[in-house]
């Protein structure tokens, strides 16, 4: 068990930085130092005593990253309830299912995402509040929450009658092995998965980045990945929110040429990312330089190739910021070709390796030590990994691990947590390769069949098959991923075809309509570039499952 305590580090945090920057919204200008995000704490608590939240209720979260996202997120966890963020990108009905399924009681949303949802299909919500303001939206029949609000400066001011101080702050006791979060792998009903992470498995998470001397008291850090996410909530705001770290959120599309104007303003001590945003700059900002045919005759000269590498690399780093002390990637797989060049150039980035199930870190290396092809070292004193191969450094086999980080379960889910264990309690993690002699991984594959999205979101075929296989005219279907884009292959349903007239060669404008109508269902990630027509039945396993590996290459 991890010795300090989850809700204590934000406790011993707000109190030593107090009046040191805390959030900022990037694109609004809007400020929170220590003391401003622990008294807002202070008033959300009340409201949450008035409407007698108990230890244990969960609440959920829906919106874009900012201040006032990390607030809401803050003071349910040190209130002692249990968070639900959820991804902004998911549909309003993935969103109820969510909502639903979670048992939430409390919202916290965007107005713009409350106004797409429908009151009557969470009826167990007692009470939403805007993440604009947080002013009370919506509150069921028989509550009082409105009422709670309009008196809320007024029971601040009782309860602490000299104005609320550091000494004030005093958060829940709520042991290491208390569920404080429920991260749904995605969204649509039958395939969700709550996955129940412990203050234990998020302290292990934090204790072990505060070891490495990447992040300190003071230091800037630019927020663009969706913080609904294990890795950029991790990383770009519970670590920095326990050293004493200033979180800009940037709230708008991270563009290469909109994040690099951030960068040069904000200048980051660290960069947490996707791949896609580094494939990005490298394809927009270094390529165009390295096609030139001057520049392709200077880099055959030897050791003046050295200086130009030397040169590109600190025009990156200018660019990024020039003060972080590394670039780290997960999330997805990167680039062999970007990879390869900027450890060429001696960039200072890594690649680490996580999943939700674990909060999400399961293994990283410090850029001096990053070895290419390989995703950091397994997190000592913390994780434990083990290859099912009787030759794990050689051959090929299913990565397991244990350890501090590793979930609990998945929230009313027996089976899939069953399922997501070996008979010895090792987490499968569904990925395959090797490790070194220092527990280094080498991802050499998935076994399962979910495909990560460009900027590391989950995406998992059979839930838009199932939505694929209720459109008109498909009798069956299979997504498959091609150069970056999804692709639904489909076998028609001749029958019908046949019994309604239809022509053979109308099929395919059908199918685009039926492309078009899908994609309206599907969060933008998920969107199917072409629905293309299939000559024959899929082949399948005994099972009657369909045998995927045989069409990954179509």
């Amino acid at each position: 068990m991890i010795k300090e305590n989850f809700i204590k580090l934000y406790e011993e945090s707000f109190k030593d930085n107090w009046e040191l920057p805390a959030l900022s919204d990037y694109s609004k200008g809007t400020h929170f130092s220590f003391e401003d995000v622990a008294k807002e704490i202070a008033r959300i608590h009340i409201i949450f005593e008035e409407c007698q939240v108990r230890r244990g209720d969960k609440i959920a979260l829906i919106g874009k990253d900012s201040a006032r996202w990390c607030i809401a997120y803050m003071a349910t966890i040190t209130y002692g309830a249990i968070i639900v963020p959820t991804l902004q990108d998911f549909s309003p009905n993935d969103v109820h299912h969510i909502i639903n399924h979670s048992e939430s009681t409390f919202l916290f949303v965007s107005d713009r995402i409350w106004d797409s949802l429908e009151e009557e299909k969470i009826e167990d919500v007692r009470g939403v509040f805007s993440l604009t303001d947080f002013r009370c939206l919506h509150q069921r029949d028989g509550e009082n929450i409105q009422k709670i609000m309009r008196a809320l400066e007024e029971k601040m001011n009782t309860k602490y009658p000299h104005g609320f101080r550091k000494e004030d702050i005093q958060y829940a006791d709520l042991d290491n092995d208390k569920v404080v979060l429920l991260n749904y792998t995605s969204g649509t009903t039958g395939f969700s998965k709550g996955v129940m992470l412990t203050g234990n498995n998020l302290a292990g998470n934090v204790t072990y980045a505060k070891t490495l001397g990447l992040m300190y008291r003071g230091d800037k850090e630019l927020c663009f990945l969706p913080l609904a996410h294990a890795y950029s909530c991790a990383f770009n705001f519970l670590v920095p929110m326990a050293v004493g770290a200033h979180v800009y959120m940037l709230g708008k599309v991270p563009s290469p040429k909109i994040l690099l104007k951030a960068f040069e303003e904000i200048k980051p001590n660290l960069i947490i990312t996707v791949p896609l945003i580094l494939e990005k700059i490298y394809k927009k900002m270094i390529l165009p330089q390295l096609n030139k045919r001057t520049m392709k005759l200077a880099l055959n000269i030897p050791l003046l190739d050295t200086r130009i590498y030397a040169q590109i690399r600190k025009h990156l780093v200018d660019a990024m910021g020039g003060r972080f002390c590394e670039v780290i990637v997960g999330g997805a797989a990167m680039n062999q070709e970007v990879t390869d060049f900027l450890y060429k150039i001696k960039f200072p980035f890594t690649i680490g390796y996580g999943m939700t199930e674990c909060g999400p870190l399961v293994s990283y290396d410090n850029h001096k030590d990053f070895v290419p092809g390989s995703c950091g070292q397994i997190l000592k004193g913390i994780m434990e990994v083990r290859i099912d191969s009787d030759d794990p450094y050689h051959k090929v086999g299913e990565i397991q691990v244990r350890g501090e980080n590793v979930m609990k379960g998945y929230y009313k889910n027996e089976e899939a947590t069953k399922g997501a264990f070996t008979e010895d309690g090792w987490l499968h993690t569904g990925d395959l390769g090797t490790i070194d002699k220092d527990n280094r991984i080498f991802i050499r594959g998935r076994s399962k069949t979910m495909i990560l999205g460009a900027s590391g979101q989950n995406i998992y075929p059979e839930e838009i098959e199932s939505k694929i296989n209720n459109l008109p005219f498909i009798m069956e279907s299979l997504v498959i991923e091609k150069n970056g884009k999804l692709i639904g292959l489909v076998y028609p349903d001749y029958d019908t075809v046949d019994s309604t007239g239809v022509s053979y060669e109308d099929l395919p404008v059908i199918m685009e309509e039926n492309r078009q109508e899908l994609n309206k269902l599907l969060a933008p990630y998920e969107h199917i570039s072409s629905l293309q027509l299939y000559p024959t039945e899929f082949e399948k396993t005994p099972k009657k499952s369909i045998k995927r590996y045989l069409y990954s290459n179509h």
